[in-house]
């Protein structure tokens, strides 16, 4: 952390501490990604898509590489920030992240509540969250999860809707949906770290300090200012309709 915003809290639900290091991770986690024409070629680039692409954008083959270059980078920084949101959600007061490898991401003990956290509604494919739904079923019919409930959370909603209902992921295998379970529930962003803090607009309040953050974890003497931006508001607006 830099000298800026060491003494403001910025979040009620976090410190400044670990809300700093969580967007630290972010960084370490993109700053190598595609930085090298090696690395960029290491991922197999498919040079009769390269031509088609560009010439049907009307660009140079050059302008076409930077392109797929920020391409990846979005692709990493997506993953990156589930991740992300596992860590803010870590870090609130009487919850824990797991380790990566194990059933699920958070847990809150004393509420008795678990959670799989995706970045957005579409980072599993439809045919995969039944899967999802049999790690959470697993998890709760253990001793040390019994009487829990269990919740896949989709930080981006489909739609920007507002959920918190029964999870009945399809089986395509069987052509049947999996069985409602009451303990078991799909939720937006919003809901959840509402669910999470207390605070119904906790999320919003997280994406509006992130520009201060950014700013002080990259060294930057002044933060860039997005409030006065309508661009800024409308991208959230439109993520989350509430």
């Amino acid at each position: 952390m830099q000298t800026i915003y060491k003494e403001q809290q910025l979040l009620s639900f976090i410190t400044n501490e670990k809300l700093f290091s969580a967007v630290e991770t972010i960084f370490k986690k993109t700053q190598n990604m595609v930085q090298s024409d090696k690395a960029f070629y290491r991922n197999s680039v498919d040079p009769f898509s390269a031509v088609f692409d560009a010439s049907s954008s009307n660009i140079t083959l050059e302008q076409w590489v930077n392109q797929e270059k920020a391409r990846q980078r979005q692709k990493t920084l997506q993953n990156a920030i589930g991740e992300f949101h596992e860590e803010i959600i870590g870090s609130v007061a009487g919850w824990e992240r797991l380790p990566v490898g194990r059933l699920i991401d958070v847990r809150n003990m004393s509420r008795k509540t678990i959670g799989e956290i995706k970045n957005k509604h579409n980072t599993t494919k439809g045919s995969d969250k039944k899967d999802l739904y049999d790690n959470l079923e697993f998890a709760l019919n253990t001793p040390e999860y019994k009487g829990f409930t269990g919740y896949y959370v989709e930080v981006i909603p489909k739609n920007g809707l507002t959920y918190n209902k029964i999870f009945t992921p399809s089986d395509n295998k069987v052509s049947l949906r999996r069985p409602e379970n009451e303990n078991i529930r799909i939720i937006d962003g919003c809901s959840f770290y509402d669910f999470v803090t207390g605070d119904e607009h906790a999320l919003e309040r997280l994406y509006k300090v992130l520009p201060i953050v950014i700013s002080d974890c990259l060294g930057v003497s002044k933060a860039r200012d997005y409030s006065s931006e309508q661009l800024f508001h409308e991208l959230f607006a439109k993520a989350f309709i509430r």
